[in-house]
């Protein structure tokens, strides 16, 4: 398989060459007088700066995707296409990725890290991640049929354990003993937080709705961990060339979509039936987060997109006390503080690696 390639290339990364280890990768030594190496305090901070401000980003993204899923329906379905969403998503995140990289080339000028053209087994890469990730987003949407919101966001803590598995089989990085403990911890920590008293209609959810929710999990894993090996393959490519590309084969696979399932709707009811001003919202929404998760690939890591999620789960629930008189239980505020000491538990880890 292509991952197996892109692995045993250059992506055989140990604890003691992690790329996205902030203690190493973000510290630029220079000789000193005395010989020993000095540390670039200004590289180091803006480094910090650039990772804190996409991982802020992706976790407010993420708090109201939910949020706009729900609003986009009509009478408890969606009357738009959900597939000609999904294209626009993607073709959305193609145009400003071509916008910020048009930028580059005005005051970098173009090089070879950032010219779009390329060669075939870099670009070879990109359609697998792109197809795992339309049939992610595609039953992202039709899981709803089967599960109401807060069912959907605890079956969706499968994710939290697969990308750590998946981490560890596909790029060989070693979790500490406490991180481990960290993950399940942070799953344990985000199902407390969204039980309710209805919580017990989750066990009596279909067979469908389960098996949706594990293929989701494991899709969403296995694209963000195999994006992240190829996104850190050539680790001086511009990201925004990466996003080119990898949306380029995204519209594709989505217009494939759009001819497969809903052809005779768009030509019968045109190309933007359905849609409304949430649906727009929810679209820049999309597009946006998915480039806030291909920088925090780019500049950290997938361990640092689930923490960011899961704490977008706490904020999305927070919003909703004020958008749909949503009441915080006891459950919530102690699965909040289990989700803090997982993040500190994790952070200790890392440190003691």
């Amino acid at each position: 398989m292509e991952y197996r390639k892109i692995k045993d290339e250059d992506i055989d990364i140990d604890r003691a060459a992690e790329v996205d280890d902030v203690e190493k990768s973000f510290l630029l030594s220079v000789p000193s007088v005395s010989g020993e190496p000095k540390i670039d305090t200004h590289k180091t901070k803006a480094q910090w700066k650039r990772k804190s401000l996409v991982t802020f980003a992706l976790t407010i993204l993420t708090s109201s995707q939910a949020i706009l899923i729900v609003w986009s329906k009509r009478a408890g379905k969606y009357e738009y296409s959900v597939t000609t969403a999904n294209f626009l998503v993607e073709t959305l995140k193609c145009a400003i990725s071509l916008v910020a990289l048009a930028k580059t080339w005005r005051t970098e000028g173009v090089t070879d890290d950032n010219r779009l053209t390329t060669t075939f087994d870099e670009v070879s890469v990109y359609p697998i991640p792109a197809a795992l990730y339309l049939v992610k987003n595609l039953l992202q949407y039709y899981i709803f049929a089967y599960v109401d919101a807060p069912g959907y966001q605890i079956l969706k803590n499968f994710n939290i354990i697969s990308t750590g598995v998946l981490y560890r089989i596909i790029l060989k990085r070693r979790l500490s003993e406490i991180q481990w403990a960290a993950f399940v911890l942070l799953t344990a920590g985000c199902t407390t937080a969204q039980l309710n008293s209805n919580s017990d209609h989750v066990l009596q959810t279909p067979v469908q709705g389960w098996v949706m929710a594990i293929v989701m999990a494991l899709l969403s894993g296995f694209a963000g961990v195999y994006t992240e090996a190829i996104i850190k393959k050539r680790p001086s490519r511009n990201i925004n060339v990466q996003n080119f590309w990898l949306y380029i084969f995204g519209m594709g696979f989505n217009a494939i979509a759009i001819l497969v399932q809903d052809f005779d709707a768009v030509v019968n009811k045109g190309f933007f039936h359905g849609y409304s001003f949430i649906t727009f919202l929810m679209i820049i929404n999309h597009a946006l987060s998915g480039i806030a998760v291909s920088m925090v690939m780019k500049y950290a890591d997938n361990i640092v997109k689930v923490y960011s999620t899961s704490v977008a789960m706490l904020l999305t629930a927070v919003v909703s006390v004020f958008l749909f008189g949503f009441h915080l239980s006891l459950a919530f505020f102690l699965g909040t503080i289990v989700v803090s000491v997982s993040i500190y538990l994790h952070s200790a880890g890392k440190i003691q690696r």
